[in-house]
């Protein structure tokens, strides 16, 4: 099933959120949005995560800022990435690290504050594992990078001769 959560503790987190949104949306990912806190609707969010995988999701992908730990809340039946958003009092730190230290038997993968497009790249690393199409699309992708980074690297090195 290619189809993947993006959940956010507020609103507020939309801006960072976009950026996943848009990826999976570029790799053909089914992929539902949602504004669930894990402090001030917990039930809401502990009903979602508990019925996440008979809803046809592949995993899940939480961004929250401050302290907020909606990435753990949410790991209870799938994958599930955690976005530290940045905020304007600890610049994202807060989040990261109550996104990163979770208990033993309860992981969540983490990527950079505001990373969200890595978020969406990960999530689709995961579904490619049994999916030939995507691990092509993401093949792709990575030869376009290649493509691109050597491209530059001969400019400048053109541009940059003895």
């Amino acid at each position: 099933m290619r189809k993947v959560a993006v959940i956010m503790g507020s609103t507020s987190d939309l801006p960072v959120a976009e950026k996943a949104i848009q990826t999976l949306k570029e790799y053909g990912i089914e992929t539902e949005v949602r504004v669930l806190s894990a402090h001030r609707c917990p039930n809401e969010a502990r009903e979602f995560a508990a019925s996440a995988r008979e809803s046809g999701f592949s995993c899940i992908i939480a961004l929250a800022g401050m302290a907020a730990h909606l990435a753990g809340a949410m790991a209870a039946t799938l994958p599930v990435i955690g976005v530290p958003c940045s905020g304007a009092k600890l610049d994202g730190m807060d989040a990261l690290l109550s996104t990163v230290q979770m208990p033993s038997g309860i992981p969540v993968a983490t990527v950079a504050i505001d990373g969200a497009k890595n978020a969406a790249i990960l999530a689709v690393q995961i579904m490619a594992v049994s999916d030939e199409g995507l691990a092509h699309k993401l093949q792709a992708a990575r030869d376009e990078g290649t493509a691109a980074v050597l491209k530059a690297d001969e400019e400048l090195r053109e541009r940059y001769k003895n």
